[in-house]
C-alpha cells in the first residue's frame, strides 16, 4: 500500500494523497509548503490543473537528472587511484577476499600518468585497443568511465604533440565499431549506464576522428641539416629503425630521392626477418620475374596473415615472488631488497590475460 514519508525510488519526493489518489510532491514544494490540496482550496477555479502541475513537476525533475547525467559524464576527475603497484589476487584467503579484476587493476595503476611517458605511451595504446575489441563490457561502470577519461587524454596529448596519429585513429575506429554493436545489445548487462551516455560518448569519438583527420603538421623550423643532407648510408640506417612498414612507405613520399631509397630490397627483407618466422616467409613466397624475391610485397602479405612483433620500451612487470604487478622503472618492495627477484615482463595481451580465470 501506498506510504507516506520519503520514497526511495526517487529521493526528494514524497508521496500525497489527493481527491484522484496518490500523488507524488517533490521537495521544492515540501520547502515551500505548497502542496496540491492547499493549492485546490487557494485556487478553486484553476484545481482541474492539478494534473498539469504535477505532469510540469516530474519533467522539470527528469530534466535535472538528465542535467545532472551529463555533468556527471563531462566530468574531468579521474576516480582512479595513482598507486605504484597493486597486488594481482586470484583467489580469497585468510589474509585477502575477493578477486582483483581487470577493471580493479585498470582503476588503481597510474595509466593517466603513463600516457605523458613516451616509453609507456605506445604500450597503453595497444591495452586500450585490446580493452576496446573484446573486453570493455568487463569493466565495472567506473572502470569504463575511466576509460574514457583515459582515451580523451590520450587524444588531446597526439593533438598537441603531433604524433603518433595514425595509430590513435585506428584505436577510435576500433572502439566505435565495438559500441556499435555493444549499444545494440543494451538491456542485456553489456553496457553499464544509460544508453544516452553511449550515444553522447559515441559522438565524442567521431569528434575526436574528425580533429585527427583535420590535424596540420607544422612544418619545423629550419635548423641545421635535415635528413635530405645526410649521406645515403645513413639515410638507409635511419631508415632501418622504423618498425612499420607504413612510415616506410609515407617517407618515400616525401621526396624522390627518399622514395627511391624507400623500395631498397634489403630494407624490407630485415623488416619481414623482424616480424615474422622462417617459417611463416616461407609460406608466403613471392618472386618477381627476374628471379628475385618480392621483399616489399611479402611484408605486406604477411601482414594480413599474421601479427606483427611487438616491443616497448617500458612495459608492465609481475613479480612471481610476491604477485605484485607493477611499472619496470618503478622501486617494488622485492626489487629493492632483491634485485634478482623473479619478474615477468607483461605484453599488452598477457595483462589482458593475468585477469581471465
Amino acid at each position: 500500500m501506498p506510504f507516506l514519508g520519503q520514497d526511495w525510488r526517487s529521493p526528494g519526493q514524497n508521496w500525497v494523497k489527493t481527491d484522484d489518489g496518490w500523488k507524488k510532491r517533490t521537495a521544492d514544494d515540501k520547502n515551500n509548503n505548497v502542496s496540491v490540496g492547499s493549492f485546490c482550496k487557494d485556487n478553486k477555479p484553476e484545481c482541474f490543473n492539478k494534473e498539469n502541475l504535477l505532469l510540469s513537476l516530474s519533467y522539470e525533475m527528469s530534466a535535472k537528472k538528465r542535467k545532472k547525467d551529463l555533468m556527471n559524464n563531462n566530468s574531468k576527475v579521474p576516480y582512479f587511484h595513482r598507486e605504484k603497484w597493486i597486488y594481482v589476487h586470484k583467489g580469497s584467503t585468510k589474509e585477502r577476499h575477493g578477486y582483483c579484476t581487470l577493471g580493479e587493476a585498470f582503476n588503481r595503476l597510474d595509466f593517466s600518468s603513463a600516457i605523458k611517458d613516451t616509453r609507456r605511451f605506445n604500450y597503453v595504446v595497444r591495452l586500450l585497443e585490446l580493452i576496446a575489441k573484446s573486453q570493455l563490457p568487463s569493466l565495472s561502470g567506473v572502470a569504463q568511465k575511466n576509460y574514457m577519461n583515459i582515451l580523451e587524454r590520450v587524444v588531446q596529448k597526439v593533438l598537441d604533440d603531433q604524433q603518433n596519429v595514425r595509430p590513435i585513429k585506428e584505436l577510435l575506429q576500433t572502439l566505435y565499431v565495438s559500441l556499435c554493436g555493444l549499444v545494440q545489445d543494451m538491456g542485456k548487462s553489456v553496457l553499464v549506464g544509460n544508453i544516452n551516455i553511449w550515444v553522447h560518448r559515441m559522438d565524442n569519438i567521431l569528434q575526436w576522428q574528425q580533429q585527427l583527420d583535420n590535424i596540420q603538421i607544422n612544418r619545423p623550423a629550419a635548423m641545421g641539416m635535415s635528413l635530405t643532407d645526410l649521406p645515403a648510408s645513413l639515410q638507409l640506417n635511419i631508415m632501418q629503425r622504423l618498425t612499420d612498414g607504413r612510415d616506410l612507405v609515407s617517407l618515400g613520399q616525401v621526396c624522390p630521392e627518399l622514395g627511391a631509397l624507400t623500395e631498397d630490397r634489403l630494407l624490407w627483407k630485415k623488416l619481414c626477418q623482424y616480424h615474422f618466422t622462417d617459417r611463416q616467409i616461407r609460406k608466403r613466397l613471392m618472386v618477381s620475374e627476374k628471379g628475385h624475391l618480392e621483399w616489399k610485397k611479402m611484408y605486406f602479405k604477411l601482414s594480413r596473415c599474421y601479427a606483427h612483433r611487438e616491443q616497448y620500451s617500458d612495459t608492465l612487470h609481475l613479480c612471481t615472488h610476491c604477485h605484485i604487478l607493477f611499472w619496470k622503472d618503478t622501486n617494488h618492495p622485492c626489487t629493492a631488497n632483491n634485485p634478482e627477484s623473479c619478474t615477468t615482463s607483461l605484453s599488452p595481451q598477457d595483462f589482458i590475460s593475468l585477469f581471465n580465470f
